[in-house]
Formats: structure tokens, sequence, C-alpha cells
């Protein structure tokens, strides 16, 4: 595939992965009467079963005896296992109880709480835009805060949830689909236990509303894996910035869907906490795309300068060299 017909389908894959993550809302209510705790002990179960047949489809089994071998990198596939864990257990139970808007809002500033976790607990240095879209997003808290009677508590847990899981991995270094058959093997024994406590205690969904809600609790692996399959497709595809980019379709979706279709309320003073954290990730994508263009400007220049060294440096040697002496050399 040609390196434009490889970005298109990155594009698509891209687009596929958020999407299905926008769109997830719709299913989790689908898996009533279950319980937000029994959904997600399924979803950890399921999974695990998804991805370790994908694992042996593709045969990668060589990073298993590396990650048992650093210690650190278990523990830190422990951390973000648990809160991945965290991160999953409170958004199900936020779309199942009518809070889809509170929820995407937590990933429109999942990218304001990953920058500000950088600045704390790596020292990162932000530029002049990226203070201002942090501190945007600081007040658009406390705008929420007000208009809510509260602090958006769910909206706070998913994004330094989904941000410390973010940093986890990072750390951990592995490709996503290893990373999640790493973490939801942590996750599979406390949550199988967890389900067959619930069968012992006559309080078990599985199987007792039909075949169909058992079918759609079995599905959580696949609505869990599809779309990180899509998403590692495209990361290797598409630039960092377009993918940076689209990382927003998914909580647009659910704040459409929480609006349009879920019908809960937006009154005026969460429509201005909602324009202010907008007006920070707009702040902070133009900042991203034109840091993006100054870094591919230099390395342009940079390239340009040193193949006009290369042509400088061979064209006149190649002049005086003597005709005489062939394999003299010409530095």
């Amino acid at each position: 595939m040609t390196s434009d017909g490889e970005q298109r389908a990155g594009l698509l894959y891209g687009i596929g992965a958020y999407g299905m993550w926008g769109l997830v809302p719709l299913f989790w209510p689908l898996l009533k009467p279950s319980g937000a705790a029994e959904i997600l002990a399924h979803r950890m179960v399921w999974s695990l079963a998804v991805v370790a047949v994908a694992l042996l489809v593709v045969r990668r089994w060589g990073w298993v005896r590396e990650l048992i071998r650093d210690p650190r990198k278990l523990a830190l596939i422990t951390v973000a296992a648990a809160v991945i864990t965290v991160n999953w257990g409170v958004y199900i139970w936020a779309v199942n109880s009518g809070h889809v808007v509170e929820a995407s809002l937590g990933y429109f500033i999942n990218p304001l709480v990953t920058i500000a976790m950088g600045v704390l607990l790596l020292k990162e240095r932000l530029r002049r835009a990226q203070w201002v879209a942090v501190g945007t997003g600081f007040a658009a808290v406390l705008v929420l805060a007000i208009g809510y009677g509260q602090p958006p508590w769910i909206s706070l847990t998913l994004a330094f949830s989904f941000a410390t899981y973010g940093l986890a991995k990072k750390k951990v270094n592995i490709g996503g689909l290893e990373s999640l058959a790493a973490e939801t093997a942590i996750q599979f024994l406390p949550a199988l236990g967890f389900l067959l406590w619930l069968g012992a205690d006559g309080a078990a969904t599985f199987g007792a509303h039909g075949m169909g809600h058992a079918a759609l609790l079995a599905a959580t692996g696949v609505v869990t894996a599809a779309p990180l399959v899509c998403f590692g497709a495209a990361a290797i595809r598409v630039p960092l910035s377009t993918l940076g980019l689209l990382q927003y379709l998914a909580p647009i979706f659910q704040f459409l869907l929480g609006i349009l279709y879920f019908h809960e309320a937006m009154p005026v003073e969460r429509w201005a906490g909602f324009g202010l954290v907008w007006l920070a990730l707009s702040c902070l994508t133009w900042d991203a795309l034109r840091t993006a263009r100054r870094t591919r400007a230099e390395a342009t220049r940079l390239s340009r300068e040193a193949a006009l060294s290369r042509v400088a440096g061979v064209a006149p040697a190649a002049v005086v060299a003597p005709v005489s002496d062939p394999v003299k050399p010409t530095s």
C-alpha cells in the first residue's frame, strides 16, 4: 500500500476506534438489569478471553517472559490494571445512572489533566499556550462545581484515572494488545471470584435473562478489544498530531448522545463550564498544531542543508580529482 493509502487506512482506523469509544454509551444500558460491578467483572473476564485468542492468532507471546522478569514493569502494569478498573467501573455506572454528559466531560478534560500531571510528576516545562489552556480548564471545573453544587467528581475521577493509566502505560512501553492482556490477566481472578460469589449468592444475572442477555455480557470483551485493535492500527499509520485531534471524537459523540439521545439536562452554568473546556482544548490544539508545523519545517530545513552540504562536499572533489588516479580519495 502507498504512503497515502496507509495514511487513509490509518485515518479510518482512528475514526473507527474513537467512534466506537464514543458510541459505547449505547451499549451499557442494554446489559441491565446487571449492575455496574457485575458488568465490570464480565468485561474483565471476557476481555482476557478475546485478547488471548487474538494473541494466539498473531503468535505474540515473547513479551510475557520479559514482563515476568521485570518487577518494575509488573508493578506498573498492576497500577495500570487498578486505575483502569476504577475508570471502567465509574464510566459504566455513570452511563447507566444517567450521567453521560458528565462522563464525556471527563474525557474532554483528560488532556489537560495529563499535561498538569506532566508538570507535577515529570517536571515538564509548559509553553505559554499550554499554561493558558490548563488555567482555563481549572476555571471550567470551578464553574461546573458551582453549577452542580459539588465538584464534578465523575468527570474528575475519569480524567485522573485515565491520565494515570496513560502515564503507567508510557512507562511500561509495550503494545496495546499485549498491555490489555497483561492488565486483564491481573484483573481476571478477582473478577471471576466476584462472579462466582454472585452466582453462589443467587444474585448473578448471567443466564437468568435469556441467551441474548448472556451473549451481550460476553460481548463486553469484544467491545473492549475491538477499538483498541483499531487504535493500534491507526497509531502506526498516522502522525501523533492527527491522533491527538481524533481523540476528541469520543467525548463529542458521548456529549451529543447525552443531550440528544438520553435527554440529559444542560442548564446555563453547565454550558458555560463546557464552553470554557472547549476554549482550553482549542488553545491546546492550536499550540500542538503550531509546534508540529514548526518542528516539520525545522526538520525540512536541516535535511535540505545536509543535502546541500553533501553536494557541496562531493562536487568540487570530483572536479579536482586527478584523472590518472581514479582510486585516490577525494576528501
